[in-house]
């Protein structure tokens, strides 16, 4: 049982982290024509574009994204918990077990993001890579106010590695309300 547990947790996973890659793919304003881009539609637009058509977008704010990857996780989570109780879950233990770890979730995502984005820029330091442009995009807004707070040293930008530090740390603080 535990086995089945470890793949559907690891393929449900996966697909949260498309949903989420998705969002933060549409709040950085990524050009979609990117083939990661383009794999992350294809992956998620089953689910998103019929719930366009009942919940249209507040402003920027792509509505039916956002509810997909709730209604992924919680189903995720229910699942997992009916897998290893044998019973479910109340709908607001559900709800916010699903929420918070949907922001752990985020939280990883920078994290692998940084990961690859460092070791991009070491096999293309000018850049070009298509995924380095587009991860550069999406870690952007969270990268600036470290780049301007921490000093290059010997031409070396440290501000992902206080970033990725922050960034688990957060994890940790979250690891104590899950």
């Amino acid at each position: 049982m535990r086995e089945l547990i470890f793949i559907i947790d690891s393929l449900s996973g996966l697909l949260v982290g498309a949903f989420l890659l998705r969002l933060l793919l549409q709040w950085a304003r990524v050009d979609f024509r990117n083939p990661l881009a383009r794999a992350v539609l294809q992956i998620t637009n089953p689910l998103v574009l019929p719930l366009r058509r009942l919940l249209p977008p507040l402003g920027t704010l792509d509505t039916a994204a956002v509810v997909a990857v709730i209604l992924v996780q919680a189903l995720r989570h229910a699942l997992i918990a009916w897998l290893a109780t044998g019973s479910g879950a109340s709908v607001p233990t559900l709800l916010l077990g699903s929420l918070l770890s949907l922001v752990d979730t985020v939280l990883l995502l920078y994290i692998v993001l940084l990961f690859v984005w460092v070791v991009l820029s070491w096999v293309s330091p000018d850049g070009r890579h298509p995924m380095s442009y587009i991860i550069g995009q999406v870690l952007s807004p969270l990268l600036q106010p470290f780049q301007r707070a921490v000093p290059t040293v010997a031409g070396l930008d440290l501000s992902p590695l206080f970033l990725i530090l922050t960034l688990q740390v957060a994890r940790m603080l979250l690891e104590r309300l899950i």
